[in-house]
């Protein structure tokens, strides 16, 4: 049974992480191998597509990055320093395994962290009327973290797929999954996920699931 109101959303499944020529790529290679994480996103994608939407939130920068500013810090510094997803540079084109499929969503225009605040993303889940989200991608603590949150604060019901994200740490990793996503956000497994929620009992609601209860 297709879920009109759910989708899987993937935060920059692309080659600058996933490609292991990609500028970031060993910054996060310990817990991609470690978890599966690659091959988990793939069986979640394969099995997204057959029962809700899939969409893909990919970023990039113009050359020069114009878009961080004249004096950029913290993790856009970073971008910066690695040279990473750059306009029109392999880094920055769908991994290979995750490219979208036709019928696909792809939110257009990401520049900062948090998706909802530079993507037309809440644009294209509310014109589908998605009101469930579940997203992978990258980095766990950073924009998968402040897309999640910020998804809660809009009243979408919220789940964090933990083996299908990763950070730049083991212990990153661990604690963003274990101490901070509960607080906002239902963290399961791919196969949990799959299991409970796409092929199985219906979503709980918000105030079912709170951090309290």
């Amino acid at each position: 049974m297709f879920k009109n109101d759910t989708a899987v959303v993937l935060i920059e499944c692309q080659n600058e992480f996933c490609s292991k020529e990609g500028a970031l790529y060993n910054a996060v290679k310990d817990v991609l191998e470690e978890n599966r994480v690659l091959d988990n996103i793939n069986n979640l994608l394969n099995s997204a597509r057959e029962h809700c939407y899939v969409v893909h939130v990919p970023i990039s920068f113009q050359q020069g990055y114009p878009e961080i500013g004249k004096n950029p810090y913290g993790i856009l510094k970073g971008v910066i320093d690695a040279g990473a997803f750059q306009k029109n540079e392999k880094g920055s084109e769908f991994y290979d395994a995750f490219k979208p499929a036709q019928k696909d969503i792809i939110a257009e225009g990401k520049k900062t962290l948090c998706a909802f605040g530079s993507s037309n993303l809440d644009t294209v889940l509310r014109a589908n009327n998605i009101k469930n989200l579940a997203f992978a991608g990258f980095l766990t603590n950073v924009c998968v973290e402040a897309t999640a949150r910020t998804a809660y604060d809009r009243g979408y019901n919220v789940f964090v797929i933990s083996d299908c994200t990763a950070a730049t740490s083991k212990e990153e990793q661990t604690f963003a999954t274990e101490k901070i996503f509960p607080l906002f956000a239902r963290v399961l497994t791919h196969t949990d996920f799959i299991n409970q929620v796409l092929e199985g009992k219906e979503l709980t609601t918000r105030s079912e699931r709170g951090y309290y209860q």
